[in-house]
């Protein structure tokens, strides 16, 4: 963990779960989203969300933190935020682009999910590399 800020990891975290409340909400998409998943709001009440939001946020914990040891210590802002932009494009919209083809997903619910983690990470690399 040497050379890895333990604040600017868990602030990459939450902007991420941040953008993706937003994200995923009324506001934005929540109604194509649900839509594209074929989840009913009986289904999504009964969920249980503190264990959703619980595993969901050390995920995006666990996500940041790997990134973080990718850039390495005190990375430039340009090189954070552009590294957190491809990675999100290239990387993780990208095999889930691959997978989205197998299971005969939706392109509008590939854009959706893969909008936001392209913005997720770009916010990631963004929070790390402003960090110092």
């Amino acid at each position: 963990m040497s050379g890895i800020n333990v604040w600017a990891v868990i602030a990459a975290a939450v902007a991420a779960f941040l953008i993706g409340g937003l994200w995923y909400s009324p506001v934005l998409f929540a109604k194509p989203w649900q839509k594209e998943v074929g989840l009913s709001d009986e289904t999504l009440k009964n969920g249980n969300m503190a264990l959703i939001f619980g595993v969901g946020f050390l995920l995006a914990l666990l996500a940041a933190f790997v990134f973080a040891m990718f850039l390495g210590p005190k990375p430039a802002l340009p090189f954070a935020t552009g590294a957190g932009f491809a990675a999100g494009l290239a990387w993780v919209s990208a095999g889930l682009g691959i997978l989205y083809l197998f299971e005969r997903r939706s392109l509008k619910l590939f854009l959706i999910n893969a909008g936001y983690l392209t913005l997720a990470f770009t916010a990631i690399g963004a929070v790390l590399g402003a960090w110092h």
